[in-house]
């Protein structure tokens, strides 16, 4: 069961849109806790888990790491897809 707000989220699995791969990915970042994401960037993780992995992830892995620092950041669950837009337009400018 996923949380319905931040204060749910108990293992980096209960947050929307993070999996088992999602919260591996997460891991290997040293996130550990759903509250370690609270004033991270997500763009920043997107680009530590790529040199991470010595090569550019699926952009939609940015979108889930955006939509999970705003979930625990107090926004409602959204799914990962809805913050596509956002994550073009900031890679475009």
């Amino acid at each position: 069961m996923k949380a319905t707000t931040a204060a749910e989220a108990r293992r980096l699995q209960d947050i929307p849109n993070i999996g088992p791969a999602g919260a591996d990915d997460l891991r290997a970042l040293g996130i550990f806790e759903p509250a370690q994401l609270v004033g991270l960037d997500p763009y920043a993780l997107y680009d530590m888990s790529n040199a991470l992995r010595g090569q550019r992830q699926d952009p939609c892995v940015c979108d889930v790491f955006i939509a999970a620092v705003r979930f625990m950041e107090g926004a409602p669950p959204h799914p990962w897809w809805h913050y596509t837009a956002e994550r073009k337009r900031h890679f475009a400018g």
